[in-house]
């Protein structure tokens, strides 16, 4: 299920998973409170009322994408970087691909932007904080270059399963990674 395909309901989440789906689609110069407001099924004026701004708007929704992410590919609960990781990745990259999209847009448009740049950096280091404390948690040697690098190699592989990639290939690949990292 795409985040489209979720019932919006009312509010502020509403908002935030409109705004996650109109970015993936259009853009983020194809944002807009109108589009957002429509999408969400709601009055534009709550946009407002919930957000004040359109950086705040686009802050939240980053803030909820990355929760979400983590949520749903919990890292927390893997034992290792296995088939069963891998498998649990690649679902949540297929079930909700504007989710991921979203934060590529938000990740590539903060070259032009320090507000922006400051979201995306926010948005990196709490994945790769949880990389570390997925690693540390498994008896490795706690290491935030370590943490990124292996965070860069799920994100580019994340990344080409949206683009170029089948799921069996980056299953293989998250796989083949695991096993790399266990050869410490």
């Amino acid at each position: 299920m795409t985040i489209s395909e979720l019932r919006y309901g009312t509010g502020r989440e509403a908002l935030i998973r409109a705004v996650i789906d109109v970015v993936a689609e259009e853009g983020l110069d194809g944002l807009s409170y109108r589009k957002v407001a429509q999408r969400a099924g709601v009055n534009n004026t709550l946009i407002s009322h919930h957000f004040g701004s359109k950086e705040a708007l686009l802050e939240a929704a980053t803030v909820w994408a990355v929760q979400r992410s983590q949520q749903m590919a919990d890292l927390t609960l893997a034992s290792e970087l296995d088939k069963d990781f891998a498998t649990s990745l690649t679902r949540l990259v297929a079930d909700e691909p504007n989710l991921q999209i979203f934060q590529y847009y938000m990740i590539l448009a903060s070259r032009r932007s320090p507000e922006l740049g400051r979201m995306a950096n926010n948005l990196y280091e709490s994945y790769i904080s949880l990389v570390e404390h997925f690693l540390t948690h498994y008896g490795h040697r706690a290491d935030r270059a370590a943490a990124r690098a292996i965070f860069a190699a799920l994100d580019g592989l994340v990344l080409q399963q949206l683009t170029v990639s089948s799921r069996d290939e980056i299953v293989a690949a998250i796989i083949r990674l695991g096993e790399l990292i266990d050869r410490r």
